[in-house]
């Protein structure tokens, strides 16, 4: 595998056997982001983290990941404190980033966004999510949470649940999930139904699409649900947004007919739609998934920056 110098904007940019070795990777660095072990492949390195909309779990992960690999940080973690606020464009602030870090961490509210930095960018431009485009990291911690608890992700039936129009995790995580032959099952609110394009792309694949408007139903033979949040920030219309919000909820009751080894994933944050009395039960996985996005992180970070500072395209 040869990342060096790379962009990833979208899983896409990734082969499913770069994306095996890198998961490959992750599970060796979780000694590491747990700090019982030291590894500096980052020394003389600075990642530049450029976040124009909130973000906790995802910044907090890329800034441990680059501190546990021995580099460091500059961060734009408000839009407001920085030239943003006094009109400057994505392009010019993506040049100046580049002028001062070997790689940029980028997220931002519009789609494309990360895409047009790494056009402007000579260093590699990571996607930390853009608007309801991609966001191809946490693509990567949620496989690698998959096929933790599996062992695999060939034949696992993954239903993802909840904002599957505006979710950014759930279109990276259905194209992934369809390299590795998974069976994908939809539940959604009749108006969060998956777009048309994402839709199109899977059956290209060959993935069959099942949709399941029955939660219990959905929930029963499941060995994934994958519960996402209903976005408020991505509604164009708060109206539209209050016809759907709480419409699904995950508890104890739901869960008692699922299979004994079912997890529960969610990027994380909820708001709702699963009850705390799931964090008690063997089914809780999201946590482990928050954990792992720090050895996913840094697994990426050493294959992109281990080579020459300019990008390699390929």
């Amino acid at each position: 595998m040869s990342l060096h110098g790379r962009d990833v904007i979208s899983i896409r940019d990734l082969t499913r056997p770069e994306i095996e070795e890198l998961l490959d990777s992750a599970r060796r660095m979780i000694p590491y982001a747990e700090g019982k072990k030291v590894t500096h492949p980052l020394t003389d390195k600075i990642v530049a983290m450029a976040f124009f909309e909130p973000s906790t779990r995802t910044r907090l992960s890329f800034e441990s990941a680059v501190h546990r690999l021995g580099g460091e940080c500059i961060t734009i973690a408000d839009p407001l404190v920085s030239s943003v606020r006094k009109g400057e464009s994505l392009s010019d602030t993506v040049h100046m980033l580049t002028s001062y870090s070997d790689a940029i961490v980028l997220r931002h509210p519009n789609e494309g966004s990360a895409r047009l930095a790494a056009r402007v960018s000579e260093k590699p431009v990571i996607n930390a999510g853009d608007g309801a485009g991609q966001h191809p990291t946490q693509t990567l911690l949620d496989l690698a949470t998959m096929k933790e608890a599996f062992g695999t992700l060939s034949g696992l039936r993954v239903v993802l649940l909840g904002d599957l129009k505006y979710g950014r995790t759930v279109h990276s995580l259905a194209y992934a999930l369809a390299l590795f032959g998974a069976e994908l099952v939809f539940s959604s609110p009749s108006t969060l139904r998956l777009p048309d394009e994402v839709r199109d792309q899977l059956e290209h694949m060959g993935v069959r699409i099942h949709e399941e408007d029955q939660l219990h139903r959905a929930v029963r033979d499941a060995d994934v649900l994958y519960v996402t949040r209903i976005q408020k920030e991505r509604f164009p219309d708060e109206a539209e947004y209050l016809k759907v919000a709480g419409s699904y909820r995950i508890d104890n009751g739901v869960l008692a007919g699922a299979k004994s080894r079912l997890i529960v994933l969610h990027p994380l944050p909820r708001a709702g739609e699963i009850a705390a009395e799931v964090d008690a039960t063997s089914h809780a996985a999201y946590f482990r998934q928050a954990f792992l996005a720090v050895p996913v992180r840094m697994a990426l970070l050493a294959a992109l920056l281990g080579g020459p500072k300019s990008k390699g395209r390929s």
